[in-house]
């Protein structure tokens, strides 16, 4: 791959940026998205004790090239945690560069590290 990715967990100070991918996924998924409503909420859920959202951005260099998030569920069938991923999503100029298996690769971590028994991730069917 020709260019270095960063996979880094977003912070609050990532939330304009994410943001602004959120409102090109959600444009890409066909979904109503009101990019500028709501900042402040998604912020405070990266920070929450534990957090209500994990994110993680892909980086080459200052810019964002995509990214994913997961929420933690309750399966009552397993009985047990898991983690629920949100959102996959890389721009297209970077897409078939391995880059959104570097992102589902943390989210794995984050399921790993949290004793979650599985991931689970719903997509368009189109």
């Amino acid at each position: 791959m020709p260019h270095d990715v960063a996979i880094v967990s977003a912070t609050r100070s990532h939330v304009p940026a994410l943001m602004s991918i959120c409102a090109e996924h959600a444009a890409f998924e066909r979904l109503p998205h009101a990019p500028a409503v709501r900042a402040e909420v998604l912020a405070d859920a990266l920070h929450g004790s534990p957090p209500q959202l994990y994110a993680w951005l892909a980086c080459i260099g200052e810019a964002l090239v995509g990214y994913a998030s997961a929420t933690q569920d309750f399966s009552t069938l397993d009985r047990n945690t898991y983690l629920h991923m949100d959102c996959l999503y890389v721009r297209a100029a970077w897409r078939n560069r391995a880059i959104g298996q570097q992102l589902w690769n943390a989210v794995l971590d984050q399921a790993t590290s949290l004793g979650c028994a599985a991931v689970q991730w719903q997509t368009p069917s189109w």
